[in-house]
């Protein structure tokens, strides 16, 4: 056996979380920088049921797969619950996150701690490049929903989804 499992050796996953509501640019410099660093990545993609987002569920997961296609390596799943439980589930140890701001770190950091403390599963902050540092899927949606162009802050197949989605609105 040839691979990351040979000579004894254990695949090194990580998760990379999110609503993803859509994905954008800056999401998918995040997971791409992961799917650098290990062997497995997973995009885990939020379930809250409480919250409409634009949208569902299955369309979140098949534009990430799409904008994800080229990488080998990344698998696209949805989650609801604790994410150290998916993350347990999968034998996952690192939570990759992206980090824009200040403060992003103030929250990120009790996730953070809390996640080690309740399983041990590390997160590790990964810096995002300052081409993103203000982008959030809010921001982009609002900016497209008043006709601003958000072509260079999200994947063409998500620019194409959230132009035929906000038509129909």
């Amino acid at each position: 056996m040839t691979g990351p499992e040979s000579e004894g050796s254990q695949v090194r996953r990580a998760v990379c979380p999110g609503s993803f509501d859509p994905i954008t640019n800056g999401h998918l410099d995040i997971i791409a920088r992961a799917a650098r660093l290990y062997d497995e990545v997973y995009v885990a993609v939020m379930i809250n049921k409480s919250k409409k987002g634009l949208f569902e569920i299955e369309e979140r997961i098949g534009l990430i797969r799409e904008v994800t296609s080229e990488y080998a390596n990344v698998r696209v799943e949805a989650f609801h619950g604790l994410l150290v439980d998916f993350c347990k589930q999968r034998d996952i140890p690192a939570i990759v996150k992206g980090l824009r701001a200040v403060s992003d770190f103030d929250y990120e950091l009790q996730m953070a701690q809390m996640n080690i403390g309740l399983t041990g599963v590390e997160t590790l902050f990964v810096p995002t490049n300052p081409t993103y540092s203000f982008l959030s899927s809010s921001l982009v949606k609002e900016v497209a929903a008043w006709g601003g162009d958000v072509s260079h802050l999200v994947p063409a197949q998500v620019l194409e989804a959230l132009n035929k989605r906000l038509a129909k609105d």
